[in-house]
């Protein structure tokens, strides 16, 4: 036996997933369970729990996957929000050379990671390097509590799930304006890092590493995934999205108002510290070219009679 755990460590996983969590231990079991789902040989990927001060048992939740899933747990004091030295502690222990970041509670579709890895195929494949971002549904302020889609994920087929939630608008992914507002195409965004949610997203691992990871200066929720997203945009690594590498945010309680405060005074220090204005952090130009596209549009509808 000890043989085997011996082999199996000595092989390169082709990804490294990456979960912080804490005291979520029902919603951390739902989300390795989805991973324990995935299409993949079982030494493809490699799963590494980050606990952020837990004390409701997460540890005794992630052993008990330990025969389903190449797993490894780590633990950091609960000193407050911490999700940023979370993710940065299991990054500096990430094996592969890929790395895909999954919030806990977000289910993913069986297809998923095998969806992130093609996307950086393809991506290499045209020498450009990349970071994908992942189609995440049921997430948005009014799902966050949903005890409608509580009721519908309990027990529920996530594959099945999925199939039924795409056609309903209000399980879209929240970022849906966003994507159709350019075709899909990421690169054609002033502000692609707008994007970049470590709820569902993947980076070659080289590259996150060479931007130091995620700044821990961020102590509340917010912002710190897409700051990232910006420093990696200004070193030429291109977002992608793929629509198939599919995932469900299974709601939670939250405070909506403590985080929104958060969230602000995050952006403002994302602004101040790369020395661009609030909007910028925020938007970019994006939302200001689509306001004017759209007026040129309205303009040339109008006759010129009533012009």
């Amino acid at each position: 036996m000890q043989l085997s755990i011996d082999a199996r460590l000595r092989r390169t996983p082709a990804c490294t997933v990456i979960i912080p969590t804490y005291n979520r231990r029902a919603l951390l079991q739902r989300t390795l369970d989805q991973l324990a789902r995935q299409r993949l040989p079982g030494d493809t990927f490699e799963v590494l729990v980050v606990d952020d001060g837990s004390s409701d048992g997460t540890e005794e939740t992630v052993a008990d996957f330990r025969d389903r899933l190449d797993v490894r747990y780590f633990w950091q004091p609960d000193e407050g929000f911490r999700a940023g030295a979370a993710r940065n502690l299991g990054l500096a222990r990430a094996r592969a050379p890929v790395t895909l970041f999954l919030d806990c509670g977000v289910l993913a579709h069986s297809n998923c990671i095998r969806a992130h890895l093609a996307s950086h195929d393809a991506a290499a494949a045209q020498g450009l390097p990349a970071a994908v971002v992942g189609y995440v549904l049921c997430f948005d302020d009014e799902n966050q509590t949903s005890r409608e889609i509580v009721a519908e994920l309990r027990d529920a087929d996530i594959d099945r799930y999925v199939e039924m939630a795409h056609g309903r608008f209000s399980r879209a992914d929240v970022r849906e304006h966003i994507y159709a507002l350019c075709h899909d195409d990421l690169s054609l965004l002033d502000a692609p890092w707008v994007v970049f949610w470590t709820c569902n997203v993947s980076v070659r691992t080289r590259d996150l590493l060479d931007q130091g990871g995620f700044d821990e200066a961020f102590r509340t929720w917010g912002a710190e995934d897409v700051e990232l997203g910006y420093r990696l945009h200004k070193a030429g690594i291109g977002l992608r999205l793929s629509r198939q590498a599919l995932a469900v945010h299974h709601p939670h309680p939250f405070d909506a108002d403590a985080k929104r405060a958060g969230a602000l005074a995050n952006y403002r220090y994302f602004a101040r510290k790369h020395g661009i204005s609030l909007t910028k952090a925020l938007t970019g130009d994006m939302l200001a070219d689509h306001y004017r596209r759209r007026q040129a549009d309205q303009a040339k509808a109008i006759p010129k009679s009533v012009r």
